[in-house]
C-alpha cells in the first residue's frame, strides 16, 4: 500500500469517526457539529456571500505577507551570506528566533500601523521571514563549488553567475523557505485577526465563537483547512519536481 493511499485512508477514517461520534451524541452539537454539517454550512455561507469580504481580506493579507516574507527574506539571506562576520553574529539569533513569541510585539505594531491589515501583515512577515532567510543561507551554502568554477572558466560576470548558475542550483532549497513562509503567513494573519482586527476570517471565527454560532465557526474553520490543504498540495508537487530536477 502506497503512503499516499494510506494517508487518505487515515484521514477519511478520522473524519468518519468524528461524524459517527457527533451523530450518536458522544460529541454534543454545542461542542462540535458533524463534518457533513460543516460542508453544508460552508456551502450556504459561500453561496450567500455573507463572509466574502472577510475571506477576501484574509487571503489578500496572506498573499501580501508571503510575497514580502519571501522577497525580504531572500534579500536579507543574500546580504548575510555575503558578509561572514555578520553571519557569525546573527546565526545564533536566527536559531533561537522562534523561541520568542512574535505576538508580544503587537502593541508596537498597533502604535506604528494602527488597527487593521498593516499591523496584521507586519506580524505575519515578522513570523515568516526568518524561515526564508534560513533557507536562503542553506541554499547558497549547498551550491557545488564546481558550478562557480565553471562560471569563472567561461568568464561570466558576477550577475550572470548568480542568475544562471547559483540561483537555479539553490532553488530547491529556497523553495523550502517559500513553503514555510506560506505556512507562517497563514498562521500569522489568521491568528492576528483574532485580536487585532474587526474583519477577516480569524475575526469572523472568533465572533461566531462568542455568539455560539457553531455552524459559521466550523464552516469557516473548514474553509481554512481546505485552502491550506490545497495550497500545501500544490507546493509539495512543485517541490518534488524541483527535487527531481536537482537529482538528474
Amino acid at each position: 500500500m502506497s503512503e499516499k493511499l494510506l494517508r487518505v485512508i487515515v484521514v477519511v477514517a478520522m473524519i468518519l469517526l468524528v461524524e459517527l461520534l457527533c451523530r450518536i451524541g458522544v460529541i454534543p452539537r454545542m461542542v462540535m457539529i458533524a463534518p457533513s454539517d460543516m460542508v453544508v454550512e460552508l456551502g450556504k455561507i459561500l453561496a450567500s456571500g455573507q463572509f466574502s469580504a472577510d475571506i477576501a481580506i484574509t487571503f489578500t493579507n496572506i498573499a501580501i505577507s508571503t510575497v514580502l516574507s519571501v522577497l525580504l527574506g531572500f534579500a536579507a539571506g543574500v546580504i548575510i551570506y555575503s558578509l561572514p562576520s555578520l553571519r557569525n553574529a546573527i546565526e545564533p539569533l536566527l536559531a533561537s528566533y522562534y523561541a520568542v513569541p512574535t505576538f508580544v510585539f503587537y502593541p508596537i505594531f498597533i502604535t506604528l500601523f494602527g488597527v487593521g491589515s498593516a499591523s496584521i501583515i507586519a506580524i505575519a512577515v515578522l513570523l515568516a521571514i526568518v524561515s526564508m532567510v534560513t533557507a536562503t543561507l542553506n541554499g547558497l551554502d549547498r551550491i557545488p563549488r564546481v558550478l562557480r568554477k565553471t562560471g569563472q572558466i567561461y568568464r561570466m560576470s558576477r550577475v550572470r553567475t548568480a542568475l544562471l548558475i547559483e540561483l537555479p542550483a539553490a532553488t530547491p532549497y529556497l523553495f523550502t523557505g517559500v513553503k514555510l513562509s506560506v505556512a507562517y503567513s497563514f498562521i500569522g494573519v489568521i491568528a492576528s485577526e483574532f485580536i487585532l482586527s474587526g474583519a477577516g476570517v480569524g475575526y469572523a471565527i472568533a465572533y461566531a465563537y462568542n455568539l455560539f454560532e457553531n455552524g459559521h465557526m466550523y464552516a469557516l474553520m473548514l474553509l481554512v483547512l481546505i485552502v491550506v490543504t490545497v495550497v500545501n498540495t500544490v507546493l509539495n508537487v512543485i517541490d518534488r519536481r524541483l527535487q527531481a530536477r536537482r537529482q538528474r
